[in-house]
């Protein structure tokens, strides 16, 4: 995956310590995940601006996050995936639904900026 990191029960506190994270939500059989992985992806590939960035995948409908499910009690009432959330030193920031670069790096704009 390059700089799209695979985050599962095993990895998901240590990524979320990073002083920036991007943690994108999804389901193995939800299309429009696949879509945003696949334009999230090939933006990666090429920047040289975000590299202190971390950019995680998490896939919902694995097995092994019940510690990350009881952490984050929100994940419950998400109704659009993916679902997209910037930590920023363990804590929750900016976020949105769906895909798309151009929002993605607005809302990182505005978390780096503050």
């Amino acid at each position: 995956m390059g700089r799209l990191e695979h985050i599962d029960g095993g990895n998901w506190e240590e990524f979320l310590r990073a002083p920036v994270a991007v943690l994108m939500l999804g389901k193995s059989d939800c299309e429009a995940c696949a879509g945003w992985t696949d334009e999230l992806t090939r933006f990666l590939d090429t920047d040289r601006k975000w590299t202190h960035v971390r950019f995680g995948k998490m896939l919902l409908d694995k097995g092994g996050l019940v510690a990350f499910k009881r952490a984050h009690p929100w994940i419950a009432e998400l109704e659009v995936l993916p679902f997209n959330q910037i930590f920023v030193a363990g804590a929750r920031s900016k976020s949105f639904a769906g895909g798309g670069v151009e929002r993605l790096l607005n809302r990182l704009s505005q978390v780096v900026a503050h």
